[in-house]
C-alpha cells in the first residue's frame, strides 16, 4: 500500500498500487526461482489441496479475513509481535506496521472477495510449520461495480511453536520476491518496500476499519 502526499491538502492520499510505474522491480521472471516456499513458482502450482489442521484454522480463518478487507482487533491475534509481512508492494516489519498494511488495503479498496483459497500440501522439504495457501482475490474499488484487479498470490505463513505467524510472505503469481540477496536492484526493492510500509504506518490507524467484526 502507498500512500502519497498531496502538495495542496496535506493529508494522505492513497496512490493505486497496481498502476504504479514505481513497481517495475517486483517478482522475479525467472520461473525458475524458488519463491518463499523454497519451491519454482511451477512446482508450488503443481501442489495437491489438503484439509486444514485443527490448529491452523484460526490463522486461515485470519488471513481470510484479511485479505477480504475485513480484518477486525481479533484478526491480527494471530501474528507474533516481532511477525514480518513481505509482498511485492511493501516489508512490514512487527505487528504495528502489518496492522498499517492491512487497515491501509480497506482504504483502497472497501471490497475484496477471495475467489480461491486452497490450503496446499508441504512437500518433504517445507516444514509443517510452514502453511501454504494458493488464492485468488478480486479487488474493488466500486463496491457494486467490477472487480478492478484479481490477483493470484501463493502465501507462505511460517509459524512458531505457539502457532503464532512469524513470517507471511505473499507472492503474486507465485514468483519469487527479490531481496538484496539478488545483487543491487534486489536492494533497492528492499529497501523501496521499507520505506512503502513505513510511510504507511504514518497515516493509517491501528484501529481495524469500523463495523469490521470477525464472524
Amino acid at each position: 500500500m502507498l500512500l502519497r502526499l498531496s502538495p495542496h491538502h496535506f493529508a494522505p492520499r492513497v496512490c493505486f498500487p497496481f498502476a504504479a510505474r514505481s513497481f517495475r522491480i517486483m517478482p522475479s521472471n525467472n520461473m525458475e526461482a524458488a519463491n518463499a516456499s523454497g519451491l519454482t513458482p511451477n512446482e508450488t502450482k503443481s501442489l495437491k489441496e489438503r484439509s486444514a489442521d485443527p490448529h491452523e484454522e484460526k490463522i486461515l480463518k485470519a488471513v481470510k479475513e484479511l485479505y477480504s478487507c475485513k480484518p477486525s482487533e481479533e484478526t491480527y491475534s494471530i501474528y507474533a509481535s516481532n511477525a514480518v509481512f513481505h509482498d511485492p508492494i511493501g516489508i512490514a516489519e512487527g505487528i504495528t506496521a502489518i496492522r498499517a498494511q492491512f487497515n491501509g488495503l480497506v482504504k483502497v479498496f472497501p471490497r475484496a472477495d477471495v475467489t480461491q483459497f486452497r490450503v496446499l500440501e508441504n512437500p518433504p522439504s517445507v516444514p509443517t510449520s510452514t502453511i501454504l495457501v494458493d488464492q485468488d482475490v478480486s479487488y474493488f474499488r466500486n463496491p457494486s461495480g467490477s472487480p478492478t484487479k484479481t490477483v493470484n498470490s501463493l502465501l507462505t505463513l511460517e509459524t512458531n511453536d505457539a502457532h503464532q505467524v512469524t513470517r507471511h510472505t505473499e507472492e503474486w503469481d507465485h514468483k519469487r520476491e527479490t531481496t538484496r540477496e539478488d545483487g543491487f536492484f534486489g536492494m533497492l526493492n528492499e529497501q523501496r518496500k521499507k520505506l512503502t510500509a513505513s510511510v504507511t504506518g504514518l497515516f493509517v490507524s491501528q484501529d481495524p476499519p469500523e463495523g469490521k467484526t470477525s464472524k
